[in-house]
């Protein structure tokens, strides 16, 4: 029998409360996490190990839908200093649209990561991604649609104590037979509040053909990074446009198992 998204959310999440009680922080790699944000950094994760981004989706008055819940998970794993593979992955989704109460699961979509040029400080890591569509379970899609195919150039460097995640987007988006480009554009700049704490700030744009509009917001988020390979956060996404979705609330970590695949 063919396992279902849900059951492989929770089993994929069962690594997490196992890895911490056993890992040793002095020789834990460092989890790189893509999350809340929309924003990818075009740095990748440590080579041979699994990464875990988990999260709950709450939005409200979108164009699509009245109200929509979602969890959330991107797996993630670097084959070489160049090449990281990603699944992102919505296994479970509750929607209500015109009146009607939905519930879905199963979206799925695969992905790659290469890194063009490693950067270091000011001078920054340059990389692209392109992302295909699986499968769509069907629940209503946000402002921006749901991509068939996706093309991504992303920058990522640091400017003193600020990071910065730089993406370009280039999509094709279907409705039946009509098929059409969107672009897309984000800035997200993190700052260390403390140690531990930090809070990030995002500009994002994206062209809407088929509603020929364009969506804009911003997003704040907070971060609590307790050891190397856990990081908690929470995102607050307000829309700016009449055809962008008006809130959304993005809670969850990022866990990176702390134990290589392969030998180096």
């Amino acid at each position: 029998m063919k396992p279902s998204p849900l059951k492989l959310f929770l089993l994929l999440n069962m690594f997490v409360p196992l890895s911490v009680a056993q890992s040793n922080d002095a020789d834990e790699p460092e989890a790189n996490p893509g999350r809340p944000t929309i924003a990818t950094p075009a740095t990748i994760t440590p080579v041979g190990y699994l990464q875990f981004e988990t999260g709950y989706l709450g939005a409200t008055h979108s164009p699509e839908f009245s109200s929509r819940y979602s969890l959330t998970e991107v797996v993630k794993l670097s084959a070489t200093r160049r090449l990281e593979f990603v699944v992102p992955i919505e296994p479970f989704a509750h929607s209500t649209s015109n009146g009607i109460t939905s519930n879905g699961g199963g979206d799925l979509s695969l992905g790659a990561q290469a890194v063009l040029f490693h950067g270091e400080g000011a001078k920054p890591t340059l990389a692209t991604s392109y992302f295909h569509h699986v499968y769509d379970d069907g629940a209503p899609s946000f402002d921006i649609g749901s991509p068939t195919n996706t093309i991504e150039l992303l920058g990522s460097a640091d400017l003193g104590r600020f990071h910065l995640d730089v993406n370009f987007f280039f999509a094709e988006l279907v409705q039946g037979s009509v098929r059409r480009g969107q672009f897309g554009q984000t800035i997200s700049a993190s700052y260390p509040i403390t140690k531990k704490f930090g809070l990030t700030a995002e500009f994002w744009h994206f062209s809407q053909p088929f509603l020929r509009g364009n969506a804009v917001g911003n997003l704040w988020a907070l971060t609590f990074t307790p050891r190397k390979t856990l990081v908690f956060d929470v995102g607050f996404n307000r829309g700016l446009t009449s055809t962008s979705t008006r809130w959304e609330v993005d809670a969850g970590f990022t866990y990176l198992l702390p134990y290589r695949l392969w030998k180096r």
